[in-house]
């Protein structure tokens, strides 16, 4: 099947969520939430430190990264100082409340209630040292990274590891909710 545009139609979006940044991870479900909306099925493989996002004792503790965070638009020395990553989380979560998106446990309850599924790597918890019971009760499964390719297959699916949209969604996601001129 194809668009009015010629393309091929998109069928199902894989993300793949590698850090549990705050910025990150609400864009990653921002994406694959707005991926539903329009009748598209999401799937999210969270992978090395991806996996606080969907950690009983992480999942409400996520923070922005204020250093090596070119988003932020300030030298890595400024952010480094006592405090910016503090501020910078709570401005962050004060804009997504103000635009009534979900705190980020909330968010993965109305993700999986619409259909994303979301997954652990097993290579990413044995190297961490965790298991199936440390994850939030949405979490359907642990998958290798060959059984989370092969649920890829399938004309239409495209699988977007979140580190390649970084700059493009996180820099326009940061600096619209954050609004800070540095």
């Amino acid at each position: 099947m194809q668009n009015d545009n010629g393309s091929k139609k998109v069928k199902k979006m894989m993300l793949i969520l590698s850090k549990a940044t705050l910025d990150n991870a609400y864009a990653c479900f921002i994406l694959a939430n707005g991926a539903r909306m329009e009748g598209i099925e999401s799937e999210i493989f969270f992978t090395f430190f991806g996996l606080e996002a969907i950690q009983k004792e992480k999942v409400d503790h996520l923070h922005v990264a204020t250093v090596g965070n070119p988003a932020m638009n300030i030298p890595t020395i400024l952010g480094g100082l006592p405090g910016m990553e503090a501020i910078a989380t709570k401005m962050m979560k004060s804009k997504m409340e103000k635009l009534d998106i979900p705190p980020v446990g909330e968010f993965l309850e109305i993700l999986t209630a619409s259909g994303t599924k979301l997954w652990a790597c097993k290579l990413a918890m044995d190297m961490f040292n965790i298991t199936e019971e440390d994850f939030i009760d949405d979490v359907d499964g642990v998958l290798t990274v060959g059984d989370f390719y092969a649920r890829a297959e399938g004309d239409g699916t495209h699988v977007t590891s979140f580190k390649i949209l970084y700059k493009y969604i996180n820099f326009k996601i940061v600096k619209a909710l954050l609004e800070i001129d540095f």
